[in-house]
């Protein structure tokens, strides 16, 4: 199995499995003769090292620092039939969870009155953009106690020094 990484675009990386190696010797011949008698270094990684690889090919590079707390604007595409646009969704940040392609952030704003908190997956095609609008200073990872608490109450103080 041959797959192109971006930092390895030039090299062939395979994926060596112990009960076909007879056959695997064979491939790795003949694709050393596809390439008009030049051979081709041939780098062998784990499962884990391919998945890793393509994990951090798939991240969204240009991220802000988002802490708890922040008020963040968090640009959603939504597709209506053919058409596609992207519609933000403000709020507070009350929590954050996992970390690296799986790292989500839960977003919580009022609505009419109502509270809506919505769970963004960071590096989700669907995420067009993140925006970090205010820092906010608080002394917990998780802003759950903001739910049960209304109107002005709900408020954090703004920090300056990030």
């Amino acid at each position: 199995m041959s797959v192109d990484s971006k930092e390895l675009s030039s090299e062939e990386v395979k994926v060596e499995d112990e009960s076909n190696a007879s056959e695997e010797s064979e491939v790795k011949i003949s694709s050393e003769t596809k390439s008009k008698g030049k051979k081709t270094p041939v780098k062998k990684l784990s499962p884990s090292e391919i998945i890793k690889a393509f994990e951090d090919a798939q991240q969204t590079k240009d991220l802000p620092d988002i802490y708890v707390g922040d008020t963040v604007r968090v640009g959603v595409r939504i597709s209506e039939g053919n058409k596609e646009r992207v519609q933000p969704y403000e709020g507070v940040v009350i929590a954050k969870r996992h970390g690296g392609i799986h790292q989500t952030i839960t977003v919580r704003r009022i609505f009419q009155g109502i509270g809506v908190e919505r769970v963004f997956l960071v590096h989700s095609p669907q995420v067009a953009s993140i925006k970090v609008e205010r820092r906010g200073k608080v002394r917990r990872a998780k802003l759950f106690y903001l739910r049960e608490r209304v109107g002005k109450a709900t408020r954090v103080k703004q920090r300056f020094d990030r």
